[in-house]
């Protein structure tokens, strides 16, 4: 039995002793002289580990007794977390190095945080559940503070401790309810005991566990330490943020509502809509004021957070196909979008004011244009790949009968996309002053262009990722 649990958890394993390895042979050589060498085999492992279990694994693998489920669900999101780790690894490299930020332990670390988010989207129990997302949690506090001479670095990382230490004991008053009224931590016996008349107590647990987990996706009420995290912490450790962990804690959200309280779609989706609408009004109105760009993203997730939410909230194979697909396009239009950030530079510096993009068509027409296409995505306009994302879970919300919840989405999408089409407006029509003079990386270049040309290319099939999602919806939802 063990050899065939360790054969369902190897890519996590090998990350695992690949990171301990790591460690060992930074200490004892180099330390940060090893740290670009580091970068590129730890993205080339990554890459690699995500090629191999979208490539490997059919039907439905349980290990150690039903706490680790390998499904077609998890490794969609496992894909889409491991490719999107090691992109944002390697478009971030220059930016640190630059910066003399490259440590050993940066890379280390970001293995480390993607290892939790897998063993997240593959939980079958509580426990299971809370490892994968202190291990991302705790990895993640530390690279958010990695410029250690910058007040503002060390602030975001100690708000995301201080506020990720309270959604976690949240997260677990909600699943000690849970396991006190359903007497299990196992997600199958969960569902058992969630049936007919669901006790109180096991509502309350799933409504706390739902809350801790929305602290994760940055969804509103329990957004405040998106903007000040997104500003603070190091560009790379900010697109890092806005990327994987997202898709792991909707996946994780996702598993939790399907897999233990699939019985009482009714006591949860009229929560998840309710976080859904906040996220998306939230996020949309906020940001309009925004002038860091940065703070801006941040706005920009938590209100796409929103979206996603949208999907899962119609509680049935649809929403949570939809869900994957706006999940995967939001990961590829913020990789791109962070890959030009990384290169805002002026006379040296690293600016963000938005302000900045002033006349940028004129001085640099291509990056502009790669921008406009990744904006008018994130703002849903068609053709592009962006309104596919919207339109799926805007039609998953409509046919499970929750119609208002679209209609505010759409309201929500015009609201959002003024500063989406603000940016355009200063890169085309903005007036020529000091711009940007500083030069992109061929990586974080690579990371721009080829998001864009997804942005367009990806309306002819969406590259198939619509019938893979589909497919990984259908092992979750039974």
């Amino acid at each position: 039995m063990i050899g065939s649990d360790i054969a369902i958890l190897l890519p996590e394993i090998i990350l695992s002793i690949f990171a301990m390895l790591g460690l060992l042979a930074a200490v004892y050589t180099t330390k940060d002289g090893m740290a670009p060498l580091l970068v590129w085999l730890t993205a080339a492992l990554l890459a690699l580990m995500g090629l191999y279990i979208g490539m490997s694994g059919n039907g439905t693998q349980i290990a150690f007794d039903g706490m680790f489920i390998s499904d077609g669900f998890a490794r969609f999101a496992k894909v889409v977390i491991l490719l999107s780790a090691a992109t944002v690894l390697l478009i971030g490299k220059d930016y640190m190095q630059r910066d003399d930020l490259l440590r050993f332990e940066y890379p280390m670390l970001v293995v480390l945080a993607t290892v939790g988010m897998m063993v997240m989207v593959s939980a079958g129990n509580l426990m299971t559940l809370y490892m994968g997302l202190e291990l991302q949690s705790l990895a993640l506090y530390v690279v958010a503070a990695l410029r250690r001479d910058s007040v503002r670095s060390t602030e975001a990382g100690l708000k995301y401790f201080v506020l990720g230490a309270l959604s976690s004991g949240i997260l677990l008053y909600g699943a000690s309810l849970t396991y006190g009224f359903a007497g299990t931590t196992d997600f199958a016996g969960i569902v058992h005991a969630a049936q007919g008349d669901v006790s109180l107590g096991l509502v309350f647990g799933l409504v706390f566990m739902i809350s801790g987990l929305a602290f994760k996706v940055s969804a509103a009420p329990f957004h405040m330490w998106t903007p000040d995290v997104y500003e603070g912490s190091p560009t790379p450790v900010t697109a890092f943020f806005a990327t994987a962990p997202k898709m792991a804690a909707m996946g994780l959200l996702a598993r939790l509502a399907h897999d233990a309280f699939g019985n009482v779609v009714g006591d949860w989706q009229q929560v998840i809509a309710l976080l859904a609408v906040l996220s998306m009004f939230v996020g949309a109105i906020a940001a309009i004021g925004q002038t860091d760009i940065k703070r801006l993203m941040a706005y920009s997730s938590i209100s796409h957070m929103g979206f996603a939410l949208m999907g899962l909230a119609a509680g049935d194979t649809q929403g949570v196909s939809a869900m994957l697909i706006y999940m995967a396009i939001y990961v590829t239009m913020n990789i791109g979008t962070f890959s030009f950030i990384l290169s805002m530079e002026r006379d040296g510096r690293h600016v963000t004011n938005i302000s900045s993009l002033n006349a940028l068509a004129s001085r640099e027409p291509g990056k502009a244009l790669a921008l406009l296409i990744l904006m008018f995505s994130l703002a849903g306009v068609p053709p592009l790949v962006g309104f596919f994302g919207k339109y799926a879970v805007l039609v998953a919300a409509v046919s499970s009968g929750l119609s208002w919840l679209a209609i505010f989405g759409v309201i929500a999408s015009v609201i959002g996309a003024f500063y989406y089409l603000r940016i355009v407006y200063y890169m085309y029509f903005g007036e020529e002053r000091e711009g940007l003079d500083g030069k992109m990386g061929p990586l974080a270049y690579v990371g721009l262009m080829a998001a864009a040309a997804i942005m367009l290319l990806g309306v002819i099939n969406m590259f198939g990722v619509d019938g893979l999602a589909q497919a990984a919806a259908e092992t979750l939802v039974r």
